[in-house]
């Protein structure tokens, strides 16, 4: 049975995704910062799955995590988030720190832990969810913007550099997706973030989840570079056509 690691397992995409990857046979290791919420996944899940503390902005919690797997042959770097939408001459530093801390250097350095347990598969994939974001600036996203732009960039340096190896490199952007991420950008602000899914079909976690199924299910000797999704309602990170 093979063996994926799921960052930000505790909810939306991340916990879609380990669902999914279950279904499809994979030995999901569930990780995020909310323990007690993997674990459960992990025991819903069944077949091996495991549900591991991790918070990707701490090297130690990374460390952690790696030396308790042995074989990885799916990393999805899903853990990040947006903090805050002011302007860039208003913006908190804080805020910019922990999106690059959480979307950059998380992916990184998930990457570097267990890039030899993935070179050691017979055939690995990478997958990194990044966003429609990291293409298309919008007003009040500059912290984001710049850190999805970074990890795009990050993801096609990676895919250069495993070329020859048995290491897949696939980047997915999804657009407006429906989970808690807009509570944590608003910090908590529950009538802020539901005001952003308002009139309008977004995708769902679901959505995103079956796309990373998708890529991984394909034939090792075959990889999707780039995979975009978005709500048929929107047309950019931000213009959506509301009700």
């Amino acid at each position: 049975m093979p063996t994926a690691v799921v960052t930000g397992a505790s909810s939306g995409i991340g916990q879609a995704t380990a669902r999914a990857l279950a279904g499809d046979g994979w030995r999901v290791i569930c990780a995020a910062r909310r323990l007690e919420r993997v674990k459960a996944l992990a025991a819903e899940l069944g077949g091996g799955a495991v549900g591991c503390y991790l918070d990707v902005t701490d090297q130690v919690s990374i460390d952690a995590l790696a030396a308790q797997i042995d074989v990885c042959d799916l990393l999805v770097n899903n853990a990040g988030g947006a903090k805050g939408l002011d302007t860039i001459a208003q913006a908190k530093d804080s805020d910019w720190e922990w999106m690059f801390a959480s979307n950059v250097m998380g992916t990184a350095r998930m990457i570097r832990a267990l890039m030899p347990k993935l070179l050691a598969a017979p055939a690995a994939t990478v997958v990194n969810i990044v966003s429609v974001a990291g293409r298309y600036p919008y007003a009040g996203g500059g912290g984001y913007n710049a850190a999805k732009f970074g990890q795009r960039a990050l993801t096609g340096v990676l895919h250069r550099e495993l070329a020859g190896t048995p290491v897949r490199v696939s980047e997915i952007d999804p657009g407006l997706v429906e989970t808690e991420f807009s509570l944590v950008r608003f910090g908590g602000d529950a009538a802020a973030a539901a005001a952003v899914y308002q009139d309008v079909e977004p995708l769902r976690a679901a959505d995103v989840a079956e796309a990373v199924r998708w890529v991984a299910s394909q034939p090792p000797h075959a990889n999707v570079d780039l995979l975009i999704i978005t709500s048929k309602d929107q047309i950019g990170p931000d213009k959506v056509k509301r009700a």
